[in-house]
């Protein structure tokens, strides 16, 4: 027999624990939360529309991590302003029609939010069409985002605006039919320092990862980013299908590294500029090395999509391994600069 706890029988282990098992306890404990507080929620269905501001050393979990609790619906699941030290773990968020979770600054654009972890979330079927997000992040540094897999999405998985100094890491992109997704991750508007790693995408938008972006520019972090995305890296990743595996788009430095790229269907990587003016720079520096690279020489024309206001020999590419599998003797690509050590036509699996 389970027990499922409710608003009558609400327990504190201590001050900081408190057990939920229904709706109504939720959004009883949420009129009056304290900093330094864990939720402990049990399995169940819960509704979205939750807001949660000013609150640190918040943690909203499951009670139990084999059986998550469910929110669904609403505009958005759950939106967290200014709310430091933040933890989720092992919740399941699914048909919201703007943003699965949206975490935020507070519009406190020079004072970003720092700690924040989201560890094993499972997101699904927000949209359908239309920019919106499973996970929208604005204004925070040293976040980590492990272990979550996100299905079906209308906007991005993963929308960084101005974040920095954060990591990606073990997430699973699926596209589906009906959702109008653009990009699996976008890091841009000031992002900086971020690294995305040992993620597995699969027909995951228009461009799986969008390095950099389109911003307005009230919306940068910091106000004077002089650049979409800076310093930023893809590393040990596999990228399945999709118009192209990676764009950079307003980017300055980024690096690609030791990914794997299965059959993308028009490009293999673009280089963009979208947002221009005096303070931005063309898109540079963008590194290409260590990946292997296996395509249809029917479906790739262009390996390289190159924009206008960008700064494609800044480039570089070094030790890549490029197979067209239908026309191996027509597997080395056309690029902006020479390649150091790149190996062409040779079956890689």
């Amino acid at each position: 027999m389970r027990f499922v706890l409710s608003l009558a029988f609400l327990t504190t282990a201590h001050a900081a624990d408190i057990s939920i098992g229904d709706n109504a306890a939720l959004k009883s404990v949420l009129r009056d939360l304290k900093p330094n507080t864990t939720l402990k929620i049990a399995p169940g269905d819960y509704t979205g529309g939750h807001h949660t501001s000013a609150v640190s050393g918040l943690t909203v979990e499951a009670l139990d991590p084999t059986h998550p609790p469910h929110f669904k619906g609403g505009s958005t699941a759950w939106q967290f302003s200014r709310c430091e030290n933040l933890t989720l773990r092992h919740l399941r968020i699914s048909g919201q029609t703007a943003n699965g979770i949206n975490l935020d600054d507070g519009g406190q654009r020079t004072n970003p939010v720092k700690g924040i972890t989201l560890d094993h979330l499972d997101i699904s079927d927000i949209g359908p069409k239309g920019n919106h997000d499973a996970i929208k992040c604005s204004g925070l540094d040293g976040l980590t985002i492990s272990d979550c897999a996100i299905t079906g999405w209308g906007g991005q998985g993963i929308d960084f605006v101005g974040c920095h100094k954060s990591k990606i890491t073990g997430c699973k992109f699926i596209g589906k039919p009906g959702f109008t997704a653009s990009a699996a991750i976008q890091l841009k508007g000031g992002t900086s320092e971020v690294t995305v790693e040992k993620c597995h995408f699969k027909n995951a938008g228009e461009r799986p990862v969008n390095v950099g972006g389109s911003t307005g520019l009230d919306y940068f972090r910091p106000p004077d980013a002089a650049y979409e995305g800076k310093d930023l890296i893809v590393q040990d990743c596999i990228i399945e299908g999709s118009s192209c595996a990676a764009a950079f788009v307003g980017a300055d430095g980024a690096r690609f590294t030791r990914n794997t790229i299965l059959f993308p269907e028009k490009w293999i990587f673009r280089i963009l500029q979208e947002t221009t003016g005096d303070r931005f720079p063309p898109c540079r520096n963008v590194q290409i090395t260590d990946n292997k690279i296996i395509f249809h020489r029917a479906q790739v024309q262009i390996e390289i999509n190159i924009g206008s206001n960008t700064a494609p020999d800044t480039s570089s590419f070094a030790n890549n391994h490029w197979f067209a599998e239908d026309r191996p003797d027509r597997s080395k690509p056309k690029l902006p600069v020479e390649e150091s050590g790149g190996v062409y036509g040779k079956g890689p699996r």
